[in-house]
């Protein structure tokens, strides 16, 4: 599951993504609530833990912004209002979810595991990027249609990458996503699988799909950065 969590306060902001990822999501922040309709229309998001009170567009406006747009991705307001108006307006405007501050992070986790059964969140069938067609249930991909010859591990790879267009992607996470906690892999593993996979997918005067950004991580398609 991709969670998107939009909240300025830094140690709760640090404590949510660290927590989420202990639980194997896959967790992306920003503190503003322009950045997160940006990141937003990416699509790539199941699930938007979404802070009421934010130093530009407030969590109502930005929900309410995201609904307009026909975004249907589910979202979870957390604030500090606990009035039941505030609770209203939220879920009014939108929100699937309301959870007023202070909260434990298992309440949290409670709440963002039982939106994930409703929703019945699974990966689609079918993912693109540009001329790059992934069948997830088959594990087959094309560029320009024309079938690539990638092993599971490539495939899972370019999945990772794909799921996450436009922004990038932490090597740690990459490798987690890839490998799972339970091998230990250098990074230099990643970085040869990396350079096998472009000779697949970057032929000839194909445009490149994988970006490196040093120290970072990788992405594919036009990075934004909150």
């Amino acid at each position: 599951m991709n969670i998107l969590v939009v909240e300025d306060e830094p140690e709760l902001a640090s404590a949510l993504v660290r927590g989420l990822e202990e639980e194997q999501f896959c967790v992306q922040l920003c503190g503003e609530g322009k950045a997160a309709l940006q990141k937003s229309e990416s699509g790539n998001f199941d699930l938007i833990l979404l802070d009421v009170m934010l130093p530009d567009l407030s969590g109502y406006d930005v929900l309410e912004r995201l609904r307009l747009r026909g975004r249907e991705t589910l979202v979870l307001m957390l604030t500090a209002r606990d009035s039941l108006a505030d609770v209203v307006r939220g879920l009014d405007t939108g929100a699937d979810d309301y959870l007023t501050k202070p909260f434990s992070f298992l309440e949290l986790l409670s709440r963002v595991r039982a939106l994930e059964r409703r929703s019945g969140s699974k990966p689609k069938n079918v993912l693109e990027a540009g001329d790059l067609v992934l069948d997830i249930a088959a594990q087959r991909a094309f560029r320009c249609g024309v079938p690539l010859c990638l092993s599971l591990t490539e495939f899972r790879l370019l999945e990772v990458l794909a799921r996450n267009r436009g922004q990038i992607v932490p090597r740690q996470a990459i490798i987690t996503d890839v490998w799972g906690n339970r091998r230990a892999v250098e990074d230099n593993t990643l970085d040869a699988y990396v350079r096998l996979l472009r000779k697949k997918i970057e032929r000839d005067s194909q445009s490149k799909l994988i970006q490196t950004h040093r120290g970072l991580g990788y992405s594919m398609g036009r990075t934004t950065l909150s």
